[in-house]
């Protein structure tokens, strides 16, 4: 049996580690409050047995949410709720974890990532790490409120790749293709004005790169 973790990846399911959170969050409950080890075992076998039953693969939120059911269902709310309490400081510590150790990587000039995300800018330099400590925000935030979960378990999987999400918050992106074989054809528009189809190399070239710095400039305001 697998389960699906929150970056997308599958892995064996343990039925070991439901009983660890549950005793855990259990010990943080007064003993009048607290379940008994069978009971808890009990929670983890009914849990296993609707993943060995089910025809699909749960994700680790979905067992979660079994846990927390298993427990209210025996009546020990206080219980129930310092284990939600202790569900949700785990992801505060795990993003926090994810977060400060990217950012770490960038200062210390060893993130594989963003290396190979864009070949043009210096890591080691000062504006470039500056830029790239921001753009840890820019994607934090395009994860959790932009793009569709199923989006980003696909990201982080590999199966797909979102490029410049490091830009996507802000609506604008790092990268553009420009489709410079039209707008030399057939004309373009540039700052309100028409520009027809040049007539020689040398305007070409120059209609170019007028072209290139509205793109930019529209942009990144450069």
């Amino acid at each position: 049996m697998n389960i699906i973790k929150r970056n997308g990846v599958e892995v064996e399911y343990d039925e070991g580690k439901i009983v660890s959170a549950i005793t855990r969050a259990n010990g943080s409950v007064s003993v009048k409050d607290q379940i008994t080890d069978g009971q808890i075992e009990m929670i983890a076998s009914n849990i296993t047995e609707v993943i060995n039953s089910a025809s699909r693969t749960h994700t680790v939120e979905e067992i979660q949410d079994m846990v927390e059911e298993g427990i209210a269902s025996l009546g020990a709310h206080k219980l129930a709720k310092n284990y939600i309490v202790y569900r949700y400081q785990h992801q505060l510590d795990r993003e926090s974890s994810t977060f400060l150790d990217k950012i770490g990587s960038i200062l210390n000039c060893n993130n594989e990532e963003i290396q190979q995300e864009n070949a043009n800018k210096n890591p080691t330099i000062l504006p470039t790490q500056r830029d790239y400590m921001a753009g840890e925000v820019s994607k934090w935030y395009a994860r959790e409120r932009l793009f569709p979960k199923e989006l980003i378990a696909a990201h982080e999987a590999g199966i797909i790749h979102i490029h410049d999400m490091d830009y996507a918050s802000m609506k604008l992106y790092n990268c553009c293709l420009i489709n410079m074989d039209d707008m030399l054809q057939n004309g373009t528009v540039i700052s309100g004005t028409k520009i027809d189809k040049p007539k020689s190399f040398t305007t070409a070239c120059n209609v170019a790169t007028q072209i290139m710095a509205q793109v930019a400039s529209s942009q990144l305001g450069r």
